[in-house]
């Protein structure tokens, strides 16, 4: 795995997954644009890659997306790698307690923010004749998540910008493929995971077990699969891998879990 030359932006690069994915590009020798919208995050990134251009921004914005590329093209000349991890989980409730504010603030990050990451990369794509776009989208992007509708729903359109996106960037030699991360052992996950079990009426131990047990191989995933997926993705080793929703997830069945649950 070889990423030497390649210029990437990451965005919420200053934490959780975001992290484990900077934390490998640069040890496969690539150079560096963090953005994340947490001062402390970015104070800290700023530590750990002295080399990194690093910048804060809310990516739900458009007008800062406009700035923080301004900053980036005034530190390179082109864009390689582009990854679209940032997030937010959204409320964990029935549908119809969900607020507009909850909706809006969702799919504003979740979707409109990679939109205007993406609308803002392409020329720079362009100039590099080449090079990649990754979406992180969820595997309740392709079967669903009750309680979390907002944030279901966005991780689908993910895959369908994902997949519309590959068929009109293919022949300027972009690829755009989106990954799809299962139960993640890290901060968010844990946190979902409370979240759930408390609107279920269970504990945090009873809803993981059960969690667990509809995914086949009945374990977490861990942050750095996912950088390790984005990685490869990245690298010279896909050159047409593209159009694709990739899931990282131990094999993720379904949400239906039996009543009675094993011991």
């Amino acid at each position: 795995m070889n990423l030497t030359g390649k210029i990437a932006l990451i965005t919420a690069g200053a934490g959780g997954i975001g992290l484990k994915i900077a934390e490998r590009f640069a040890e496969y020798g690539a150079q560096l644009c963090l953005c994340d919208i947490s001062p402390n995050a970015l104070a800290d990134a700023r530590k750990q890659f002295p080399d990194a251009l690093v910048v804060q921004a809310d990516i739900s914005d458009s007008g800062q997306v406009h700035r923080l590329f301004g900053e980036f093209s005034s530190r390179f000349e082109r864009l390689d790698v582009l990854v679209n991890n940032a997030g937010i989980s959204g409320p964990t409730r029935p549908v119809e307690d969900i607020t507009d504010d909850e909706w809006a603030a969702t799919l504003n990050v979740n979707l409109s923010g990679m939109f205007y990451m993406v609308r803002a990369a392409i020329p720079l794509l362009r100039s590099a004749e080449g090079g990649c776009i990754i979406n992180m989208s969820s595997v309740a992007g392709r079967m669903g998540m009750p309680l979390r509708l907002p944030y279901s729903v966005s991780k689908f359109a993910i895959r369908g910008l994902t997949e519309t996106l590959a068929i009109e960037l293919g022949e300027i030699g972009v690829r755009v493929n989106s990954i799809l991360p299962g139960l993640v052992d890290g901060p968010r996950g844990q946190r979902v995971i409370a979240e759930q079990a408390t609107a279920s009426g269970m504990s945090a131990e009873e809803y993981t077990r059960m969690f667990l047990h509809n995914i086949s191989m009945h374990t977490m995933v861990q942050m750095q699969e996912i950088a390790d997926m984005a990685a490869f993705l990245a690298s010279d080793l896909a050159p047409h891998v593209s159009g694709q929703s990739i899931g990282v997830c131990g094999n993720f069945e379904s949400y239906r879990a039996p009543l009675v649950m094993d011991h």
